[in-house]
């Protein structure tokens, strides 16, 4: 059996990462492992990790690195390095999965391909309802949904319809905008062979989209992950964007190249 790891990333934010750790705990797929990787946060969130994994169903680990500022990449990759699975589930602490979103990541991994899904946004009012009232939105159906997008709670309902695998998932095979590593699923493998994330973007912004344009460099190609593996994204304030220039025109420099590994990426934590 393919064996799955889900990297949770996250900072400072113990409450969302609960929401999101119980609705892992609730999965229709139980056959995977958890890490959290942790860019650096308090006593709150270790935590919170150990009280979850006295009872989680699979085993969790809380991946941890000093606190220099936004380094995404580097506390990705260093749990990419702590994992042996064979496919990795890239999201975040703010982002609650549905019920089946492993199961169906594992039932659209395909060899040669990466696959992208897709995210409801909440708004500001419902998120601190959530997390407040510790409402159990992983387990809600359409009908709840559609009343919470009639409240304005949600950006849309779409993303929750089910559909399944077929050759219309490969029709924007070389499209790497869009793709965010809040839902993001990469066979090991191939995250070895482009030097898993570039740790030389540092600050919020474009980490994710070097490692999807380096996949691709490496003949890796993008399956649609929608209407399959929605995730739940809480609301919060926008990030500090005062590297995002400059990683942006790092990231326009790698698209008019063909380069295929990070310049600093998984070899920093072998």
């Amino acid at each position: 059996m393919m064996q799955i790891a889900v990297i949770v990333t996250t900072y400072n934010r113990p409450e969302a990462l609960e929401a999101v750790l119980e609705a892992y705990a609730e999965q229709s797929d139980s056959g995977f492992e958890v890490l959290v990787a942790d860019d650096g946060s308090t006593r709150e969130t270790a935590e919170v990790v150990t009280r979850i994994a006295r009872r989680a169903p699979w085993p969790c680990r809380h991946v941890w690195h000093e606190d220099v500022g936004f380094r995404a990449a580097a506390i990705r990759n260093k749990a990419v390095g702590a994992s042996g699975a064979d496919y990795v589930i890239f999201t975040d602490g703010d982002c609650i999965p549905s019920r089946t979103f492993v199961a169906r990541h594992r039932a659209l991994a395909e060899k040669g391909w990466f696959v992208a899904g897709n995210r409801v946004l909440l708004s500001d009012a419902f998120t601190q309802r959530i997390l407040a009232e510790h409402l159990p939105v992983h387990r809600w159906g359409r009908a709840r949904w559609a009343g919470a997008w009639l409240c304005r709670d949600v950006n849309r309902v779409a993303p929750l319809l089910a559909l399944g695998d077929g050759p219309w998932r490969k029709r924007d095979a070389g499209r790497w905008e869009g793709v965010k590593t809040c839902n993001l699923a990469v066979w090991r493998a191939d995250l070895v062979r482009v030097n898993g994330l570039d740790e030389a973007y540092t600050g919020w912004g474009m980490e994710d989209s070097d490692l999807v344009v380096r996949l691709l460099h490496a003949g890796v190609r993008h399956k649609n992950g929608r209407f399959a593996t929605p995730v739940f994204h809480l609301w919060h304030r926008e990030n500090d964007r005062s590297r995002l220039a400059h990683n942006q025109a790092q990231l326009r420099d790698l698209v008019r190249s063909d380069r295929v590994r990070a310049r600093a990426g998984l070899d920093q934590h072998a």
